[in-house]
């Protein structure tokens, strides 16, 4: 059987944190099916930064944004990939002289 992840929002974490201070951490952990550890990080990332800390450190990207920029890289590989033809072209051209054509 899967176990579907649960999402804790930073003010669910800090009512758990709260609630671990007064009833217990570990009868605290069993009501809430929580790792001892997990419970143990969320109160030191608490300590440290205080409710920043208690947000996601993760950020979901939008897959729209994801696409764009996907293809901003691209047009950007296309672009590089061009001038550099055309630097390239522009050193044939200097590099080799111009013959004139002379009329008999």
């Amino acid at each position: 059987m899967k176990k579907e992840r649960r999402i804790f929002t930073p003010e669910d974490r800090l009512a758990i944190i709260q609630e671990g201070e007064r009833e217990g951490a570990t009868a605290t952990c069993r009501k809430y099916n929580l790792a001892p550890s997990l419970y143990t990080r969320w109160k030191k990332k608490y300590q440290s930064k205080g409710m920043e800390g208690l947000k996601p450190a993760y950020h979901r990207v939008d897959p729209e944004v994801r696409a764009l920029e996907e293809e901003n890289e691209r047009l950007k590989r296309i672009i590089a990939r061009q001038a550099l033809e055309i630097e390239v072209k522009s050193e044939l051209l200097k590099k080799t002289p111009i013959q004139t054509r002379t009329k008999r």
